[in-house]
């Protein structure tokens, strides 16, 4: 990978932890919801690869989920079950790795942050 891909990946991170910084406790939001806030769609794969690289100590990446509400990424937290212990400390209900009441729980960047200021078509920032 070149220098710039580097650069325009950290960029891109750096963003993705921005959202998650604003994702409220007892919430959750996907991959793809980020993706679609920052411009670039098609990216959810991309905020996971963002979040598997973070600190999870200093960033609340357990409440980013499938689009469907499932915890697809446990397995990059300490143990299998830390991503539901840390989601059910807020308040949320976990069967079979999926939240009850997901779309009560859903926190859309899009809604709630409104205009994105970190999408490079925002011309007003």
């Amino acid at each position: 990978m070149s220098r710039i891909n580097d650069f325009q990946n950290s960029s891109f991170f750096e963003k993705v932890y921005e959202v998650v910084r604003q994702i409220p406790y007892g919430r959750v939001t996907s991959y793809g919801a980020i993706a679609r806030y920052l411009g670039t769609g098609k990216s959810a794969r991309m905020v996971g690869w963002a979040l598997n690289a973070c600190n999870h100590a200093v960033l609340p990446a357990h409440r980013v989920v499938n689009r469907n509400g499932y915890l697809t990424g446990k397995h990059h937290f300490g143990t299998p079950l830390l991503m539901q212990q840390l989601l059910e400390n807020e308040g949320l209900i976990i069967e079979d790795d999926h939240i009850i009441n997901f779309r009560e729980r859903f926190w859309d960047p899009s809604k709630e942050l409104g205009v994105d200021k970190f999408c490079c078509h925002n011309k007003n920032g």
